[in-house]
């Protein structure tokens, strides 16, 4: 008798899965995509000059974004490495493989309000020379109500 109730006491084998490690990997992987994906919308960084300007329409497809920063180096938000400055050419090279892929996506241009003034419109020429005529200037909104 004593060995039938030694077998009722037995551990018998646990069917449960433990979540705890998959929520800790989960929550690591929400604060990579939290911190990296503002960073992959917007382009490289710069300081806006204040403009009262309409709001372009929304597009399904992502706007190629090239940006002017203080210092006059142009960044586009495609291809492997958006936040490097990129020479003309490739800016050009990038550009027109995403036109040629959506013809009507949006091309917005970010000059930093401390760039030369000469450096934007450089920015606007290099495009324009490749037969990018539609493009606009992104400004930040003036605090005017």
């Amino acid at each position: 008798m004593l060995q039938h109730q030694n077998k009722r006491f037995q551990k018998r084998p646990m069917a449960e899965i433990n979540v705890v490690p998959y929520i800790d990997v989960m929550l690591v992987l929400l604060v990579i995509f939290m911190v990296t994906t503002p960073m992959l919308a917007e382009g490289y960084k710069v300081k806006l000059p204040e403009a009262s300007a309409k709001p372009v329409k929304k597009s399904e497809v992502k706007p190629v974004v090239v940006s002017v920063d203080n210092k006059g180096r142009l960044y586009v938000n495609l291809g492997k490495t958006p936040h490097k400055s990129v020479k003309a050419k490739t800016l050009v090279k990038y550009v027109m493989d995403r036109r040629k892929k959506h013809p009507e996506v949006l091309i917005l241009i970010k000059g930093d309000v401390n760039a030369d003034y000469g450096k934007v419109i450089n920015a606007m020429s290099i495009l324009n020379d490749a037969g990018i005529d539609n493009f606009s200037l992104i400004t930040k909104p003036t605090g005017r109500r």
